[in-house]
């Protein structure tokens, strides 16, 4: 049987990435898995990653620390209240201060060096456009750019083999996103995606985060399989 092509796969431990690291799966790469730690105010996240990487069989797992703790600017990674109770209309009004300014760069930046590395011409990311973060590199024109870039950016892109940068869940809705997980098979009893969770990592409940993901499983018929643990 011949090796499996590699890919890198974003992994934050959430919900979104653990369904994209699902996919890659399912179209028959084998991944290569990346957490990013940069600041985040919890080792849950970490630990969530760790599980789903591990749940899926996950053989090459690396985690690389950028501090953006020490540029502060989101609720995220400065000392600044993490918006709760905020209903859809809130939502969508701004581009809410949980947004960490250039992450997703970054992380594809560090992504794109960890697939030259190992020889995959293949980068997953979950991100969502159609859910009501309101992030501007979530967006589709993002990726787009961002894909360019790295053609240019990199000897393999020069060399006439260019990354490939996959957002499998750019469009769907978030039910949408946990029913293709469950369909291939994602235990997101695994997954953590709260922005404020309590000293034992436990989700708060009301912060964007965890009322979009409520309201998905409700929207499912279910209950999120991650209070239960």
């Amino acid at each position: 049987m011949p090796d499996r092509p590699k890919c890198v796969v974003l992994l934050s431990g959430g919900l979104d990435s653990a369904t994209c690291l699902s996919i890659a799966v399912s179209l028959g790469f084998d991944p290569c898995a990346l957490t990013v730690l940069y600041g985040q105010r919890h080792q849950v996240e970490i630990d969530a990653a760790k599980r789903v990487a591990g749940s899926m069989g996950v053989l090459d797992h690396r985690f690389v620390s950028v501090d953006l703790n020490q540029i502060g600017g989101s609720a995220l990674t400065a000392d600044i209240a993490v918006p709760k109770g905020r209903d859809e209309k809130e939502m969508s009004n701004d581009i809410p201060i949980t947004y960490v300014p250039a992450r997703n760069t970054v992380m594809l930046a560090i992504a794109l060096g960890f697939a030259e590395v190992v020889s995959a011409q293949d980068i997953f990311v979950g991100v969502n456009a159609v859910d009501y973060s309101g992030y501007p590199d979530c967006r589709p024109e993002y990726i787009q750019a961002f894909e360019s870039l790295a053609a240019l950016a990199t000897k393999a892109g020069v060399e006439g083999n260019p990354t490939r940068i996959h957002a499998p869940l750019i469009h769907m809705t978030k039910p949408e996103i946990i029913r293709r997980g469950l369909d291939l098979g994602v235990d997101y009893s695994l997954t953590h995606s709260c922005y404020d969770p309590d000293d034992q990592g436990r989700a708060c409940g009301q912060c964007d985060s965890c009322i979009i993901r409520t309201k998905a499983f409700e929207a499912l018929g279910m209950c999120d399989p991650a209070t239960a643990r």
